[in-house]
């Protein structure tokens, strides 16, 4: 079993770490196109499987596909951050440019790889991947759910001081502020958690996850990397092990929730193959507004791309 990870910036070391930590595949592949910067943290991942004993063997490249030759998975996390005085439409052909070279090139040397795609703007990013790579979509998907979900149970877990596993929770939508977290299939140990808190701390928590990435930036100054290196890890375990795992996960659908030929996040089923089910719940009508506003939002930034012309 062979991973590799493209981009060896934060999000992509942590991933690296977590899959080599976890054992996930003989050898784990960093590339990046800094000259050095994913071979010097490579070597020091590798110095760290004494201590935390592990037998994966991490490798780091320089922007050299060939060694990412064969792999099972490729995450990609390459791309900029949006910086002052840029546009939006700015950011998406940057990052486009980006993420569109890293896939010809990954898909050159790992024909039958699956694609996990971390690259923001998240949804636009793993459609412009699917288009490059042309591969069947459930081979080619995004990161995003399990990691707004994640945010959204440790704010849970802290309000009502209790652990994090025991809360499951389901989010759907884009990545960002149209996400749809969905209070109806959120339980703490089979309980209800609206029968656990009052409806405005709860609404709180929902406005908090949407903009859950936005606070650590202006904490920081920079983007979250553990949790993000993490959750697409997880979806990375789910894929090598076989797990059959229900995450929400970024898809390509086509007719499921009345919503067609769009990347956006919705619950699924991962194993060996990549997304082996679309699971569709029974929304109600407000769940369904919310729905579609969300699906308003990522269908104008993917208008945006395919007026680039970037794959015409």
């Amino acid at each position: 079993m062979k991973i590799s990870v493209i981009g060896a910036g934060n999000v992509g070391a942590t991933c690296a770490e977590y899959c080599a930590h976890h054992e996930l595949a003989e050898q784990v592949v960093l590339l990046d196109i800094k000259e050095g910067f994913a071979e010097g943290k490579a070597l020091d991942l590798w110095q760290t499987a004494p201590i935390n004993n592990y037998d994966s063997r991490i490798i780091g490249s320089t922007n050299d596909y060939e060694a990412t030759k064969d792999s099972d998975v490729v995450v990609i996390t390459s791309g900029l951050p949006r910086k002052p005085g840029m546009s939006r439409d700015d950011l998406i052909a940057t990052n486009a440019g980006i993420v569109k070279s890293v896939t010809e090139n990954a898909i050159h040397y790992s024909p039958n790889a699956i694609f996990i795609i971390v690259s923001n703007p998240l949804d636009v990013m793993t459609y412009c991947a699917f288009l490059t790579a042309k591969i069947d979509s459930r081979r080619v998907f995004g990161m995003a759910g399990i990691l707004d979900t994640a945010r959204y149970k440790a704010f849970l877990a802290t309000e009502l001081n209790c652990s994090p596993k025991d809360i499951q929770a389901v989010l759907m939508g884009g990545h960002g502020d149209t996400m749809v977290p969905l209070p109806r299939y959120t339980t703490v140990s089979g309980i209800p958690v609206t029968e656990l808190i009052d409806a405005e701390k709860l609404d709180a928590i929902i406005e908090r996850t949407k903009v859950g990435g936005g606070e650590i930036v202006k904490l920081l100054g920079t983007s979250a990397w553990y949790a993000p290196g993490a959750a697409a890890a997880q979806m990375v375990e789910a894929i090598v092990r076989n797990q059959k795992r229900i995450f929400p996960c970024c898809v390509w659908l086509q007719g499921e929730y009345g919503i067609k030929d769009l990347y956006i996040g919705v619950p699924v089923k991962l194993g060996r193959e990549g997304v082996e089910e679309i699971i569709e719940l029974q929304l109600n009508e407000d769940e369904k507004a919310l729905l579609r506003d969300s699906e308003k939002a990522v269908r104008e930034v993917k208008d945006a791309l395919d007026a680039m012309n970037l794959f015409a």
